[in-house]
Order: structure tokens, then sequence, then C-alpha cells
């Protein structure tokens, strides 16, 4: 019997990888959120889940997403060594506010979405710490 032949991803492909997989988990759990009763109304009314809709607090929360949408390249164009460290920040930073958002959330779908993109933002840090060193020479 043949075996399927198995190709080498590189680090950086693999990270990237996951990094769209956290922002299309993040897109999909925002749009089922807007099913919420009253959701809709609280937007128009200008109301977060953090108080307020002001410039700072949409700014605060659109800066989540726009550090996790910049992985996604920054994971593939960005030199090993800085490459490594901001996955493991950011990866960290994430897992820990998304395992948070896990208990505080009140709705199961919620819950579901936070608890998967923590387990992927932690495979994120298991990733760049264990990132593959070179043969020394």
């Amino acid at each position: 019997m043949s075996q399927l032949s198995e190709f080498k991803i590189n680090i950086k492909i693999k990270l990237s990888a996951l990094w769209a997989s956290v922002m299309s988990l993040y897109i999909y759990c925002d749009y089922f959120e807007l099913y919420i009763p009253n959701k809709i109304e609280g937007m128009i009314s200008g109301t977060t889940i953090f108080g307020a809709g002001d410039q700072g607090a949409l700014l605060g929360l659109s800066s989540i997403m726009l550090v996790t949408s910049l992985m996604i390249s920054f994971s593939v164009l960005l030199p090993a060594t800085i490459n490594r460290i901001l996955n493991l920040v950011v990866g960290f930073i994430m897992t820990l506010m998304l395992g948070y958002f896990s208990f505080i959330a009140g709705w199961y779908f919620y819950k579901m979405y936070a608890i998967v993109e923590a387990i992927l933002t932690l495979i994120i840090v298991r990733y760049a710490w264990c990132w593959p060193k070179q043969p020394s020479a």
C-alpha cells in the first residue's frame, strides 16, 4: 500500500494560516452576535459591551481586529527573530483575552468561538516558542 506524501510547511506559513483562521472566527462570531436580541438597537444607540460607543471605545475594539489582521501578513513577511517575539507576545495576550471572554460570555455560541480562538492562539504561541533553529555550521 502506498503512503501519501507530506510536504513540510514553513513555520511562517503555519502561523499565517492560524492567524487567518482566528480572524475568520472573530468575523463570524461578530456576525452571529448581531442575532442577539436588542444587539442592533444597542449599536444604533451607540453602546458597546464596554459602555458608550465613543471614538475611544471603538478605536480600542477595532485595534484588536487590526492587530489580528496584521499578524496574518507579519507572520510571513517579518524576519524570524522579530516574527517569533511578536507571535509569542500577541498570541499570549490574545489567548488570555479570549480565555477571559469565554468565561464572561453569556451566549453559548460566543463561548464556543472564544474557546476555539483561544486554542488557536495557544497553538500560535506553541509554534512560536518551538520555532525551528538553523543547524550550526
